[in-house]
């Protein structure tokens, strides 16, 4: 699947298309649409689905290293709440410089402090899922390709490898669109 087709499919999703239309007025340093919302508008079309079915939110990504306090981040996730309230969908918002300082306390485990916003979607737990739309260029990011999203193989990202968490969330992935193929996690 080409970055094109890829954009072309995602953008069935209504929802993706008005917040890429949005969030740029929000002026947000390195901000992404990312994650389900994306490959999962994929997946359910593969399945014949409506291209929403199932989403449980919007994930928008940005970097604000200048400032890591709550209050920061809460005015900025107050503001876009207000401006996609008329959608009817979660938009979880996030500064991805101060995800190292909560992490801990709500996944478990270690999370190093990171660069960029490219830097965190490089490590969610399986690398299909690495997916970004930079909401000021609305150009894809997928570091790992998207071939193995398109066929619908998970496995382990090895940037961050995390064996119980992966299993979980594949699985919960392969409860949903059937035809995905969980590739083992490799214990020894």
């Amino acid at each position: 699947m080409s970055p094109d087709e890829f954009l072309a499919l995602a953008l069935e999703n209504p929802v993706n298309r008005v917040l890429l239309d949005r969030l740029p007025a929000f002026g947000l340093a390195e901000c992404y649409l990312t994650a389900g919302c994306l490959f999962q508008t994929v997946w359910n079309l593969k399945s014949g689905r409506d291209p929403q079915w199932g989403i449980n939110d919007y994930d928008v990504f940005y970097y604000d290293a200048a400032d890591l306090s709550y209050e920061a981040e809460d005015e900025v996730i107050r503001q876009i709440d207000a401006a996609t309230a008329d959608l009817g969908v979660t938009v979880e918002v996030r500064n991805q410089a101060r995800v190292h300082l909560w992490y801990a306390d709500r996944f478990g485990g270690e999370y190093p402090s990171l660069a960029s916003s490219r830097e965190a979607i490089e490590r969610y737990l399986i690398p299909c899922t690495c997916i970004g739309i930079d909401v000021a260029t609305g150009e894809l990011f997928a570091p790992y390709g998207l071939d193995e999203t398109a066929r619908g193989i998970l496995r382990p990202n090895p940037v961050n490898y995390r064996p119980e968490l992966f299993a979980k969330k594949a699985q919960s992935y392969r409860d949903r669109w059937e035809w995905l193929e969980i590739d083992p996690v490799d214990d020894g």
